[in-house]
């Protein structure tokens, strides 16, 4: 990622990803920034600035060319190199995440569940059987996924994070409710659902 890019533009490529898949299925072949903008509840202004920040992509006159935009987009956020991933945690978060159909579509290969409770060992989800946390070495080091997705208890989130990126992990997607502190060669995201379910709170009171 260029450095020049902020963490904002970023945040919002996933959004324009979204809406133009949707144009797609809806045989849109070119749309404005305005019809953009007025979707998407962002300036015309500032989609124009973010997609200059990686080149432009539009025509004047003409906008965007949907599939174009789209998959440069896709590019843009690695979406086509397919990410080998695995989940840590099959509770009934990582069951939920299991079977996600989006993993697929945007570029996200499940490839292995683990756990350590004797009594979800052996199931399936989704095809894939859940494997104990005993053969997890074994597994990355055959398979090389990039990505783990962490649905743990916090208590032993830290130690199963430091584990994964000894064993050569680069991305970690962390639902533990508790911020995971990991060297700066290895990507993270900490998910925290509380966090936003307050923030819709906020946003409820101050509407009344």
């Amino acid at each position: 990622m260029d450095k020049k890019v902020s963490f904002e533009v970023i945040k919002r490529l996933p959004r324009y990803y979204r809406y133009l898949g949707e144009l797609l299925k809806n045989d849109r072949t070119r749309i404005s920034s305005k019809e953009l903008s007025e979707k998407m509840n962002v300036t015309a202004s500032q989609i124009r600035q973010d997609l200059n920040c990686f080149g432009g992509f539009g025509q004047q006159g003409y906008g965007y060319n949907v599939e174009s935009l789209y998959n440069a987009i896709g590019g843009i956020l690695g979406l086509n190199e397919g990410h080998k991933t695995i989940i840590i945690g099959a509770g009934h978060l990582g069951h939920a995440l299991a079977n996600y159909s989006s993993f697929q579509k945007r570029g996200f290969k499940l490839i292995g569940i683990f756990d350590n409770n004797p009594q979800k060992i052996g199931e399936s989800v989704n095809e894939h059987k859940i494997l104990s946390m005993d053969e997890l070495d074994a597994f990355v080091k055959e398979h090389t996924p990039s990505i783990a997705i962490l649905t743990v208890p916090k208590a032993v989130v830290h130690d199963i994070a430091q584990k994964l990126v000894s064993l050569g992990i680069k991305g970690l997607l962390n639902f533990c409710y508790t911020d995971v502190d990991i060297p700066s060669h290895v990507c993270i995201e900490n998910v925290h659902l509380s966090d936003s379910l307050m923030t819709l709170s906020y946003k409820l009171k101050n509407m009344q």
